[in-house]
Parts: C-alpha cells; sequence; structure tokens
C-alpha cells in the first residue's frame, strides 16, 4: 500500500461559551484547526487533526502547523501508511523538532492501519477496557464566583472532574480555589491547573494556602526544576503537563518523584505512535494520566478516545471531549460525550468520516 494523495482543510471552530481563558491573560474564541486526508492507491483514506491552544501556548501555532505540512507532505507520497515506526523515522529525518506537524500526519495513517486491519484504532493500540471512560470539564477563567457557579452547570452535564483554570494573581487564584471546592461533592474530584502561570514564590503561596483543600496542583510553573521545588513543598497530588514532551521528559520526573499524574497530549509529543509509547511507559511505572490534545474537534477528540480507551482504567485519570466545547461538528460519526462520559468507535479506524461540507476545500494537495 502506498500514499498517492495528500490534502490539508483549514476548519474554524467556534466555542458555544464565547472564549477559553487561562494564565497570562490569554484567551481564545475561535480555534483555528488543520484535518489532513492521506489517500492511498488502496482506496483507504486516513483522517488527522492538529489544533494549537493559539501560539502563545507551547511553541506550536495553526498556521505554523500547515507550512510544516506544506514541507513534509512530498516526502510521504509512496510511504506505506501502515508501516508506522518507518514513518515515524521519516518525519524525524525530514524535519527536526515540530512534533505538532507531525501528530496529523501519524493520526491519518492509524486511521489507515484500523481500516486496512478491519479493526477500530484502540484494539491495535493494546484493547477497549470496558464500555467507556470518564472526561473532565475544563472550567475557564471567571471571577471566583462565575467559576464555583460552572460546577452546578457541569455536573448537570455528567462531569465529575473539574480542572480550574487559575495561573494569575495568588490572592484571586486562592479564592477560587476555595470557592469551587466549597462546591464539590463527594466523589468529585477539582484540579488547580496553572498552565505554567505562577513564579515560584506565588506557587508557593497558593500550594500553601491550600493545603487543607482536596485539589490536584498541575503545572504551576514554566520550566521542570520550578515545578519540581513546588512539588517538595506540597503533599497536594501533583500533576505535570507543559514540560511532559517526551519519553526522556518522563523518565527524569519518575526518577525525581517529580508528579503523581501526567497530560499526555497527543499533538505535543508528535501524535498517537509517540503518546502510546508514552502511555505504556506510565502504565509499567504507576503513573496516572489524563489522556488528551491541545484542543480539536471531531477527528482530533476521536484520536482521544480511542488512546483513552485502550488505556487500563485505574491509570486513566481523566480524558476529553474536545468536540463539545465548539460549535462545528465535522464528522457526524465522531464518538460524542453521554452523561460526562464516552467511548470510542467501534468502526475499523479511527471511525469518523469528515462532511466536505463542513471542512471545505483544501488548503493545498500534493500528489
Amino acid at each position: 500500500m502506498r500514499i498517492t494523495r495528500i490534502a490539508v482543510h483549514q476548519v474554524d471552530l467556534p466555542l458555544h461559551e464565547g472564549s477559553y481563558r487561562w494564565s497570562g491573560g490569554n484567551a481564545v474564541a475561535v480555534f483555528d484547526s488543520t484535518l489532513v486526508r492521506i489517500d492511498t492507491d488502496a482506496g483507504l483514506t486516513g483522517w488527522g487533526e492538529v489544533c494549537p491552544l493559539g501560539p502563545a501556548y507551547l511553541p506550536a501555532y495553526a498556521a505554523g502547523a500547515r507550512a510544516g505540512l506544506r514541507e513534509l507532505a512530498p516526502g510521504l507520497i509512496g510511504l506505506d501508511p501502515r508501516q508506522l515506526g518507518v514513518l515515524d523515522r521519516h518525519l524525524d529525518r525530514s524535519m527536526r523538532g515540530h512534533p505538532y506537524v507531525k501528530s496529523a500526519i501519524d493520526i491519518a495513517c492509524w486511521d489507515i492501519l484500523g481500516k486496512a486491519a478491519g479493526l477500530p484504532v484502540c484494539d491495535l493500540l493494546g484493547g477497549r477496557y470496558g464500555d467507556d471512560f470518564a472526561l473532565y470539564r475544563a472550567i475557564s477563567q471567571e471571577s471566583q464566583e462565575a467559576m464555583a457557579a460552572r460546577v452546578a452547570e457541569y455536573r448537570a452535564q455528567g462531569y465529575a472532574k473539574f480542572q480550574l483554570k487559575v495561573g494569575g494573581d495568588p490572592d484571586t487564584d486562592i479564592a477560587r480555589i476555595h470557592a469551587v471546592a466549597a462546591k464539590l461533592r463527594p466523589g468529585d474530584v477539582l484540579i488547580a491547573d496553572a498552565n505554567t502561570g505562577w513564579l515560584m514564590h506565588q506557587a508557593a503561596r497558593v500550594v500553601d494556602a491550600v493545603r487543607d483543600v482536596d485539589v490536584y496542583i498541575e503545572q504551576p510553573c514554566r520550566s521542570y526544576e520550578e515545578c519540581l521545588t513546588i512539588r517538595r513543598r506540597t503533599a497536594r497530588p501533583f500533576v505535570l503537563d507543559e514540560v511532559i514532551d517526551g519519553l526522556p521528559a518522563v523518565l527524569r520526573g519518575v526518577a525525581d518523584g517529580a508528579m503523581d499524574v501526567i497530560n499526555l497530549k497527543i499533538s505535543k509529543v508528535g501524535g498517537l505512535t509517540r503518546a502510546r509509547q508514552i502511555r505504556d511507559l506510565c502504565a509499567a511505572l504507576g503513573i496516572a494520566m489524563t489522556i488528551e490534545d491541545t484542543w480539536g474537534g471531531d477527528v482530533a477528540t476521536a484520536a482521544i478516545a480511542h488512546l483513552a480507551h485502550s488505556t487500563p482504567p485505574e491509570l486513566l485519570f481523566s480524558a476529553t471531549d474536545f468536540n463539545s466545547y465548539v460549535t462545528v461538528s465535522t464528522a457526524p460519526d465522531a464518538p460524542r460525550r453521554r452523561h460526562g462520559r464516552m467511548a470510542a468507535g467501534t468502526a475499523p479506524g479511527l471511525g469518523v468520516t469528515p462532511d466536505p461540507a463542513v471542512i471545505g476545500d483544501p488548503v493545498f494537495v500534493v500528489e
């Protein structure tokens, strides 16, 4: 089987709630997503998606994804998309770094592999655990009163895990954490996610002020070393996210006892091939995981669902339903949230078929 054609599409994904706000005064109202279609001489087609969280979150941006794909796509024509290890090495030889550019290609090739095998991707990633898995809901930065009110709203949708966006003024964030914690019920889980937004002295104040609150602390500072310092000053469960960008980062974190949970973002590490490696290492080492991505619509949500559903339940801390946040559905057959839970599709591959009327004509095609 050979790749014969690659088409790249751009899709705007507006948010239901108007905007999404996190540390540093960052906000996004419309996500700029890139869909990749890979066609083969066997008549099989695969789909992938990459959607950076704006240009100020990670070293990634939407226009950069498409520029990188324009650079990589010609060299992929003629390769066998089922040979994922060979493809992974080819991508790294062709472009140093920029894992987010490579992610949609890798996901699309997993989609093709699943269709060729007649199996859903989660079966190829290790097998399906149970009927579904739990999701978390991010609470965008607002006043403490507004953020606390969101708990009841999201609980009514079935969520029991709430990721509170903090990482601003320490006094404001302390008040936010206490206000939201007061709304929790038995069984609820609260994560205070600073998205690298605090300096060490600010993070130290916050973790000390919430030492009696049942809350997870996520990525308080920008660097690994700063986060490790705060980790050693708190007894609260600790999550690392932005600094987890590959196997070496996980191994270093395990050696230092730097975290209890990681956030594993598919595009940040280069696609499902690399994400599976990290997932399996964490499973072997007893590190719990939130399986997600930087953002996306139906195709990205499907990829998340397959990786999450093939993760041992005791190690799956949570996962994300990004297509619930946005107003545009690119693929009507994508997995959907039901009562705060989700299941990967059972059709071969990712099980999603984007609607041409929604995604429009490609930005460019390589044949």
